[in-house]
């Protein structure tokens, strides 16, 4: 990936935060980028504006099935060198004991199940070297859960871990390299105010991170630095 030019990346989940920063970013360092929304206009409607022909955007709702299908229909014959898939939801601080049954199914659907739907349907878009990368969190470590707090929000980022090591076993010879990847405590919606990473400082360290693993085998979990994280 060290020559952008002619590089294409498909982005979900870019309409704000860690994921527009993202589709943003790998088009200004010259890649065609497309990146989905769940809703039109917007900032990534604007930033796609003003790209250049680099950014456009397409609708999806992933946890949606007949949308995620419609996408990968639209995108026949696309070839990928990246397919990222970024999506999370937090739906509070509650000890799990207190969590309703419906926020636990909406949580992980929406942060576990629909990432790995949608990297299912779309890998095979991904050129031969390219890259499926997946956001997901060091609060998904296991083995660093040493704090109290946000116990739906790790659990369901630990089996987003754990469904994509499974997902990297059954096809571990397709020649994809594949990406778990930790951004750090970014203030965004999702990550609050008071968060101590600026996205538009560590998601360009994120790019950085994919360009030097592109062609890497198996699967790897690692931090904006490229720092393996801890299962």
């Amino acid at each position: 990936m060290s020559d952008t030019s002619n590089r294409q990346a498909l982005v979900i989940g870019a309409s704000r935060g860690l994921g527009l920063v993202l589709a943003t970013e790998l088009a200004g360092r010259g890649w065609q980028v497309i990146a989905t929304t769940r809703q039109g206009g917007g900032e990534l409607q604007a930033t796609a504006q003003a790209s250049n022909g680099r950014l456009r955007v397409e609708s999806l709702e992933m946890t949606s099935e007949e949308e995620l299908a419609a996408l990968r229909t639209r995108l026949t014959g696309t070839r990928l060198d990246l397919l990222f898939v970024n999506a999370a939801i937090d739906r509070g601080d509650l000890p799990i004991g207190e969590v309703p049954t419906e926020m636990f199914t909406e949580v992980m659907i929406t942060n576990a199940l629909s990432p790995l739907r949608t990297v299912e349907a779309l890998r095979d878009l991904v050129a031969p070297g390219g890259t499926v990368a997946v956001m997901s969190s060091e609060q998904g470590s296991i083995s660093r859960n040493t704090e109290d707090g946000y116990e739906l929000y790790k659990a369901s980022k630990a089996a987003l871990n754990q469904l994509m090591r499974s997902y990297a076993t059954r096809n571990a010879g397709d020649g994809h390299t594949k990406l778990l990847i930790d951004p750090g405590h970014n203030r965004t919606r999702l990550g609050g105010p008071g968060a101590p990473l600026d996205p538009k400082e560590s998601i360009p360290a994120v790019v950085d991170v994919l360009v030097a693993q592109a062609g890497a085998p198996g699967l790897q979990f690692l931090d904006q630095h490229g720092e393996t994280v801890p299962w």
